[in-house]
């Protein structure tokens, strides 16, 4: 009964801001634009302009839809501007709920009056976005803060949302095979899990609190101080900055702000949260994103609404490093083998006509400026080879991609002319060597010695668990070939650890799954290496 009725309140809407205006009717078959016609609503007009309509409908929508506006609003490249300009304003001018309701929630979560707390709260939001709004005050200690609150009942408007989206996926997911390739399930799952993730604002304040941490003393990013005393589920109360909107490219240019150097920061603190730091902001579109008043020449982003964070497994950023290297390198046949390798394409697949596709479709976006690419249509050219050869949507990178893509839409706000491969290589090359040269095979004995300590007691069931799989296997090998070869010599006890420990770290390396070469643990070389001494021993 709730999604009937949520499915008709998205009709009403569609109805009411008269959104099939949207719809490419000339790519559409004659039977579907006769449908379309024929709507009842088409016989009444909205006079307001198409884009002020789409915002308001994904504002009267909810959460779920507002956030769809706040990422295609970063896409100028995709957008008419009419349409881009209003969608910008949910970045964070959504409509706030009323200033007396917010005082209620603090009071409720800190258990205080306001002014107990507070020397001064303003009741008037300084901004207002999908899932809370924030609230100027200042402690009786005499710190700037801002008080953010989340909206009243918004969790049972999301999870009615979701729950949609979910019948939705799962009928895509039933009736067409491009729709299983495309997971919807999962997909939603894990937007399901960000979206709730982004009600506990205990969780987006530790979120703050590792990103400031990483970028301690740093002159690329700034993470605002977080008040833990007075933050709970449904308020968080930080420090307030005073920064630049990136998006107010005017105010940038007054101050003097370098926006190559701006702009090439960008991509750098994007890479250096996915690699190094494995923890990144993935919810960076403008409205998040400020520019310190200081050091122009020297520009500093400053970072808020750490509600949505992402972090990679260790293969995944494996996979993600070189697959970016060998898309640098031109190496289209390394993209391909490595989309084989990893399990996104069918082991089958046909690696040459593979790489044929990538190579199409990859290869004129290089040796142009960021504002002759448009990721959005090399991601609809991927789609298209997708579909060919049957390559399945990963969820657990959508996150990485819808950032990657606020990235774009920034660096395309900020520079133009920004090289984003020529920003990017060099990182990546680094990481790389970091993690897989001498530097990397160190740090990482290191780390694992205590581990390899600490297990060093269960070495020897371990070993005799080996040792007599061994047996059992050279009984049945002596059984299968006594007739045509005659009894073989037994395995010597040095032989048979061997095997054995040639087997513990085979196992232990191949649970890296085909990065085993590069990152397999350096306790499990060790091991492999004394068992094939033991066993040529003569």
């Amino acid at each position: 009964m709730i999604r009937l009725l949520r499915i008709f309140t998205i009709i009403r809407v569609i109805a009411q801001y008269r959104l099939d205006d949207f719809i490419p009717l000339p790519h559409l078959p004659w039977y579907m634009k006769l449908g379309i016609w024929m709507l009842p609503w088409r016989w009444y007009q909205n006079e307001l302009p198409r884009g002020e309509r789409l915002r308001c409908a994904l504002e009267e929508l909810g959460p779920v839809f507002v956030k769809f506006g706040q990422v295609l609003s970063t896409r100028r490249d995709l957008l008419p501007n009419d349409i881009a300009d209003e969608l910008q304003k949910l970045q964070d001018r959504v409509p706030p709920f009323p200033g007396d309701q917010a005082l209620r929630i603090i009071e409720a979560s800190l258990g205080h009056a306001i002014s107990e707390v507070f020397t001064s709260l303003d009741i008037k939001p300084l901004a207002s976005a999908s899932i809370a709004q924030v609230h100027a005050a200042v402690l009786h200690t005499g710190e700037q803060v801002v008080v953010k609150v989340t909206r009243p009942g918004i969790a049972s408007v999301i999870r009615k949302d979701v729950a949609l989206m979910m019948a939705m996926a799962r009928m895509v997911a039933r009736f067409s095979s491009d729709g299983r390739r495309l997971r919807p399930v999962e997909v939603v799952r894990d937007y399901e899990r960000t979206l709730f993730d982004e009600l506990d604002l205990q969780r987006e304040a530790a979120n703050a609190a590792e990103i400031r941490r990483n970028f301690d003393n740093s002159e690329s990013l700034y993470v605002p101080q977080i008040y833990w005393e007075y933050t709970r589920k449904h308020i968080m109360v930080m420090e307030r900055i005073s920064g630049i909107p990136v998006a107010d490219i005017a105010a940038l240019r007054d101050q003097g702000i370098d926006f190559r150097k701006l702009a090439e920061r960008g991509v750098e603190i994007f890479f250096t949260q996915v690699f190094r730091d494995n923890f990144f902001h993935a919810d960076m579109h403008p409205g998040n994103i400020f520019v310190s008043r200081e050091h122009p020449h020297n520009p500093q982003y400053i970072a808020i609404d750490f509600g949505i964070v992402g972090s990679l497994t260790p293969e995944d950023q494996q996979y993600l490093a070189r697959n970016l290297l060998a898309f640098f390198k031109r190496d289209y046949r390394q993209v391909a083998q490595l989309h084989v390798d990893s399990g996104w394409v069918p082991a089958n697949t046909p690696v040459h006509d593979f790489e044929a596709a990538i190579r199409t479709v990859c290869e004129p976006i290089f040796q142009k400026p960021l504002k002759d690419i448009s990721f959005g249509h090399v991601l609809l050219g991927l789609f298209q080879t997708a579909r060919r050869f049957n390559m399945e949507v990963q969820p657990q990178l959508v996150l990485l991609e819808k950032t990657l893509l606020n990235i774009e839409g920034l660096g395309r706000q900020l520079y133009p002319e920004l090289d984003l491969w020529a920003t990017a290589k060099p990182f990546l090359e680094n990481w790389m060597k970091e993690r897989v040269g001498i530097k990397g095979l160190y740090k990482r004995s290191r780390k694992e010695l205590p581990d390899l300590l600490d297990q060093l007691p269960q070495l020897p069931q371990l070993t005799l668990d080996a040792l007599q799989q061994v047996r059992r296997l050279e009984q049945t090998m002596k059984e299968a070939s006594a007739v045509s070869t005659g009894q073989r010599s037994p395995l010597r006890i040095g032989q048979k650890i061997g095997v054995a420990g040639i087997a513990m770290a085979a196992v232990t390396l191949w649970q890296g799954g085909w990065q085993w070469l590069q990152q397999g643990p350096a306790s499990a070389w060790l091991v492999l290496a004394l068992g094939l001494a033991l066993l040529w021993q003569k």
